[in-house]
């Protein structure tokens, strides 16, 4: 067995301990890391030389464990952790993101690797531990890596001076301004996910140096580690190239190939390369395969497009300058039934946006190993095989559409008004029609329009651009809204979104080891001024919010209780909540701290039910007078509901100036009765006396509640009811009126 090997990482503060040697022997490398109570394994393994791929097959997986937070899953029929929840899937992103860059360009081994949840707490963040572990592992096995790495969560305190946080806690997150992950080198930055709080480039900038400036002290303990326990690196095959045959092909695309490759439009130039490989097929026929010409021309043409932009700042759509943005166009209302609807166009790529309102029972409730938490605002990024114009899987979505999605939600999340503000579950969802690069950005674009058209009151409007790299050496050139050509063939994505204002979300993929820090810089001060200049655009179509919602869209009232009596709203069993929504014909939500939404068709279908909900919550005063409606009948009097679920009893002695022999002939279920409040007893039961009709200030006078003896003229009655004089009631007489007070079972807020 092998040795077990220790590495202690200093980390705000706190350590970080990595351990190897004990834990999954057969993977290639492992590592199990812990920060706090927060524990995760780390396994890399080694696959199969993939020689038909020009591309690493690497797959990254984050799994999360219910046991880890000592839960199990609250499905009755199904216990078992089921697909990768969202929050996975954006943590297995972010682990590829960081990693890939940095493998040999001529390696094409499979190469897996799973992270574990095996414990965790809500102060110690799993992600963060969950790059570092994967970073250490990949350092210690076989496998050819140029890292190591080191990752960070950094936050930002707003004030006079400002304060960053590094890793900071899930309570410190909710009063940052920033959320920011970063992997880092030794020379620079690798990559970056953000979202922040209409934040200025020059803090984002500095947050990113705040993160190099930590980086220094984990790498060097990740190579500790990896001079302890590390493996040595494998010498991996390479395919074998026919250097003859190699330069003949190049020879001959060099010469035939043209600038009229590099038409103005996608359908142009993926026809000019079709029939241009099409050709150099038949000429190589039987010499080459065709995976490997398409390989060396595709090398060709990324040399040509990378060429023409850095000598000649001409870019492969025809632009002439690497800061000019695509034709844009833009449509708002396009959809006649939807809640709200957008499309915007930029140059080839194309999204359709539409919103959808919703009760905040319609809630997106999630669950996982933390517990249950609710988000009331949802982005849904759909890129359907058609808008690339192919024939592909239909399905759930990918891992790229969560990514995407997730990324778009961020950068609007900032300007969602409050559910104090705008009481509303609010669905967006992005349809990609056709794509030629930034789907994404669109997708912010057509996410805010599709907003202000359904009367969304957002704080401010958000717009975003993805920015690109080419780099030659020393030499680079930075390129503001990049397409398709631009993306496969550049050295970076870097998408940023915001308002006029500042930063909302921020993503940097990048296929070379490092970003300079001049390059990060420059390329925030160009993508400000694209989005400006995309969301003057925006609001010349749309210059505010629509003052009135959808007439399809529900109405939503919002009132506040007594959490004390949430009870009484609900009643045994929900029988009042039910009857209530069944009578008004709305919908319900009651939270914890006696927050009540009410949604309806109307707005007077809503203030309607929310107005018998304070009803119900109404305190009784002794001396109000109701007009009531008799509910129930006994032997001792009648009931009376003088407010909806909530009644009060007239005694049989105060139903009239005659004596009652039997309360029937005076009083049957349903009549009208006008009443006056006498008591509110300690319990909060009410007794009531009977107005006279057409006397509102005069009541029948109840009788003695005194038992009565078998020889009075009474006939030997009990007065019963609650009898000041001791009179105790009937048998079968338990109380008054409904048990509101149970504790009702429904989910948090």
């Amino acid at each position: 067995m092998a040795k077990v090997k220790f590495q202690e990482i200093e980390f705000n503060g706190q350590k970080i301990i990595l351990e190897t040697g004990r834990l999954a022997h057969q993977a290639n490398a492992s590592v199990l890391a812990r920060y706090g109570d927060t524990v995760v394994l780390a396994t890399v393994c080694l696959g199969q030389l993939k020689e038909e791929q020009s591309f690493l097959p690497l797959t990254v997986d984050f799994e999360e464990r219910f046991y880890a937070g000592g839960r199990i899953k609250s499905s009755r029929f199904v216990k078992r952790e089921g697909r990768p929840s969202e929050e996975s899937i954006l943590t297995s992103r972010l682990i590829d993101r960081s990693i890939r860059p940095l493998f040999p360009k001529d390696f094409f081994y499979e190469v897996q690797i799973v992270i574990t949840l095996l414990s965790i707490d809500p102060d110690h963040d799993p992600v963060i531990l969950a790059m570092l572990s994967t970073f250490a592992a990949l350092n210690n096995s076989s496998i050819p890596w140029d890292g190591p790495l080191a990752a960070f969560r950094i936050g930002y305190l707003s004030g006079e001076e400002g304060s960053f946080l590094l890793n900071p806690n899930n309570s410190e997150l909710l009063s940052s301004d920033l959320d920011l992950v970063a992997s880092v080198s030794r020379e620079g930055v690798v990559m970056v996910e953000a979202g922040a709080n209409q934040m200025s480039e020059e803090t984002v900038i500095k947050a990113l140096e705040f993160a190099q400036g930590k980086a220094k002290a984990v790498i060097e303990s990740l190579e500790e580690f990896q001079k302890e326990a590390g493996k040595a690196k494998m010498i991996y095959s390479v395919k074998e190239v026919n250097e003859e045959l190699h330069n003949a092909i190049e020879g001959y695309i060099n010469e035939k190939i043209s600038e009229g490759i590099l038409g103005p439009t996608k359908a142009e130039r993926e026809s000019a390369r079709d029939e241009f490989l099409e050709e150099l097929f038949k000429v190589f026929e039987g010499k080459a395969t065709k995976s490997e010409m398409t390989e060396i021309f595709d090398k060709m043409l990324k040399k040509l497009v990378r060429k023409k932009i850095l000598e000649e700042g001409v870019r492969p759509d025809g632009r002439k300058s690497t800061s000019e943005i695509r034709p844009l166009s833009i449509e708002v209302g396009v959809l006649p039934r939807t809640h709200g609807s957008a499309v915007f166009q930029r140059g080839e790529t194309q999204v359709l946006s539409t919103v959808t309102l919703a009760s905040t029972s319609l809630e997106l409730l999630m669950e996982g190993p933390l517990g249950e938490e609710t988000r009331r605002y949802l982005h849904h990024y759909n890129f359907p095989p058609f808008s690339n114009g192919e024939v592909g899987r239909m399905g759930s979505p990918s891992r790229r559409e969560i990514g995407h999605g997730a990324l778009a939600e961020r950068a609007l999340l900032p300007v969602i008004p409050k559910d104090d503000v705008f009481p509303y579950t609010v669905r967006v969802v992005s349809e990609v029609l056709s794509s030629s690069g930034s789907t994404s950005m669109a997708a912010t674009c057509g996410s805010t329009l599709s907003l202000m058209d359904a009367g969304v009151p957002i704080l401010a409007p958000v717009s975003g651009v993805a920015m690109g790299l080419i780099t030659d050496g020393d030499k680079f050139e930075i390129l503001t809204d990049i397409q398709a050509l631009e993306d496969y063939y550049g050295d970076m994505d870097f998408k940023v979104a915001g308002t006029e204002k500042g930063i909302t979300a921020l993503q940097m993929d990048i296929k070379v080891k490092k970003i300079k820090h001049e390059v990060m810089v420059k390329a925030l001060d160009r993508a400000k001024e694209g989005r400006l200049f995309i969301l003057e655009k925006m609001l010349q179509v749309l210059p505010q919010t629509h003052s009135n919602l959808s007439s399809f869209a529900p109405r939503i009232t919002k009132v506040m209780i007594d959490p004390k009596k949430i009870g009484e709203v609900i009643g045994s069993g929900g029988k009042i909540i039910k009857a209530l929504q069944e009578e008004t014909n709305t919908v319900v939500d009651i939270r914890d701290d006696g927050s009540v939404f009410v949604s309806g068709a109307t707005d007077e279908e809503a203030k309607r039910a929310a107005d018998k909900i304070l009803a119900l919550v109404r305190e009784v005063q002794v001396g109000e007078k109701f007009d009531g409606r008799v509910v129930r009948i006994m032997d001792f009097g009648a009931f009376v509901e003088v407010l909806p679920g909530k009644d009060g009893l007239v005694h049989i002695s105060g139903l009239s100036d005659q004596f009652v022999e039997n309360i029937n002939d005076v009083v049957k279920v349903g009549d009208a009765m006008r009443v006056k409040v006498t008591e509110v007893d300690m319990q909060g039961r009410i007794n009531l006396a009977r107005i006279i009709p057409g006397q509102d200030e005069l009541t029948y006078t109840s009788r003695p509640r005194t038992p009565r003896t078998g020889g009075s003229s009474m006939g030997g009655r009990s007065s019963g009811g609650r009898s000041s004089s001791g009179g105790t009631p009937r048998s079968g007489y338990t109380g008054f009126g409904t048990p509101y007070h149970q504790k009702p079972s429904y989910r948090k807020s």
